[in-house]
């Protein structure tokens, strides 16, 4: 032992006696790591006096199915904002009216901050790490880090709902593809708001491929009948529950809302403001007009076919996290109004990189950590409110190029990651990949799919 180390060894306050502290005790180690990050979080909204106005508008959905009123006719705050989402979700808000406001908004920020939990430790499941370290060190860990992006902070900011639906898009997508139940989550969150609809349509292009795959081989129809279809339609069954049920309490919002409201994608909002960051609101800004018009159309048209098949592809070569962030990218690209806070995608996106860089050594180790490193300080950065953006001052269509290029962060991020998909499929052109979510890939009884690992 040099006198180094041996000087070190009796410091019991030195930095070799904290390591093994935390390589003895991760999970406590990292339980306090992610309760510092997460108060002063809590504290730096308190001191930002958070409004959670999507929060207030959620809270008035719910006292006007109590009252029986039209909840498309009604606006709330002094923002005088509307109601955008399907009858189904305002019935699920109707309990928050129970609660006064002060505890209603400390249950949201508490409730968003559990859920942050569960998003990262079913994204870590479907990347399929930790190998090392204890499940839940890393996802505490994680979490602790990952609190601080931007459309974190923007959702616990409005009290807005991204990470409930992120986490049930996550629970089915890790879910074993034996569950006959697999695909109830995506239903939900399409029920209560649409974009994660295209979840199941990624699923259902996969299954088909795989179907028509076992039917050129010769394993019959009946063979056919996969896991992804059979999750496809799951989700979608669930889906038109979602919509049934509204229909039977709320038969004048349902009709009114898939027969008028659905059409009205400006109801939602200013296109070109920088806070939405689909690829419309970044055409807007690009072009200097409200409306991008056949322009955009086009471009979101070739994007969701691009999108939908490099999802449907890493499906069928057993990346199902990769195919998870292809889709929720190709989501908020294609939508007509995708706000900052929408992106919450983020977080499994970065785990997924980190990952990646975690599986590779040397030269392939550095990409992938200048990747993750790079997107991460592109998310943490809130660099598109760096820009003039005031409410109704429509400064946005005046920006000059760099001004277009810091409020367009998060569609340049989403097509990255479609790149990136890209570039692995291009790579690795035949055969079955490593599954991300286990240890293997596992054969079942639906013609060889990969699944997740047991839950």
């Amino acid at each position: 032992m040099t006198a180094l180390e041996l000087e070190q060894s009796t410091d019991p306050g030195g930095p070799a006696t904290d390591r093994g502290v935390i390589r003895r005790h991760p999970t406590l180690a990292a339980a306090l790591a992610c309760l510092v990050s997460f108060t002063a979080f809590w504290i730096a909204q308190r001191l930002a006096h958070v409004t959670m106005i999507d929060l207030m508008v959620y809270r008035a959905e719910g006292e006007t199915v109590r009252a029986g009123g039209s909840l498309y006719d009604m606006v709330a705050t002094s923002a005088r904002l509307p109601n955008t989402y399907p009858p189904f979700a305002a019935l699920l808000f109707t309990p928050l009216t129970l609660l006064g406001v002060p505890e209603m908004r400390t249950l949201a920020t508490a409730g968003n901050l559990l859920l942050l939990v569960a998003v990262v430790h079913l994204s870590l499941r479907l990347a399929g790490r930790p190998r090392r370290l204890p499940g839940p060190a890393a996802t505490l860990a994680v979490s602790a880090l990952l609190v601080w992006c931007e459309p974190v902070w923007t959702t616990l900011r409005y009290g807005q709902i991204n990470l409930l639906l992120a986490a049930l898009v996550l629970w089915d997508l890790t879910r074993k593809d034996t569950n006959r139940l697999a695909g109830v989550g995506i239903g939900i969150a399409a029920g209560i708001k649409l974009t994660p609809a295209l979840f199941a349509v990624a699923l259902a292009l996969a299954g088909a491929l795989r179907a028509a795959q076992l039917i050129r081989s010769g394993a019959g129809v009946r063979a056919a009948w996969n896991p992804w279809l059979r999750q496809a339609a799951v989700a979608t069954a669930t889906f038109l529950a979602t919509a049934v049920l509204s229909a039977l309490a709320l038969p004048r919002d349902a009709h009114r809302f898939w027969t008028e409201i659905v059409f009205a994608a400006d109801r939602v909002g200013e296109v070109e403001i920088t806070a939405n960051q689909s690829l419309r609101g970044a055409l807007a800004r690009l072009l200097h007009t409200h409306d991008p018009g056949a322009a955009w159309i086009v471009l979101a048209g070739l994007t969701a076919a691009l999108g939908l098949a490099l999802a449907a592809g890493s499906l069928l070569r057993g990346e199902r996290a990769w195919a998870a962030v292809a889709c929720a990218a190709t989501a908020l690209l294609v939508s007509p109004i995708s706000w900052s806070h929408h992106w919450v995608w983020c977080v499994p996106t970065l785990i997924l990189c980190g990952s990646e860089a975690l599986r590779r050594t040397g030269t392939a180790a550095r990409r992938w950590w200048t990747a993750a490193i790079a997107l991460g300080l592109l998310f943490s950065s809130f660099a598109l409110w760096w820009v003039p953006h005031r409410w109704n001052h429509h400064q946005e269509l005046h920006q000059n190029g760099v001004q277009m290029l810091l409020s367009g962060v998060y569609p340049i991020a989403g097509l990255a990651v479609l790149a990136l998909t890209g570039a692995r499929l291009w790579r690795r052109p035949g055969g079955r990949t490593r599954h991300h979510g286990g240890a293997g890939p596992a054969e079942t009884a639906g013609g060889g799919i990969p699944t997740a690992p047991p839950r």
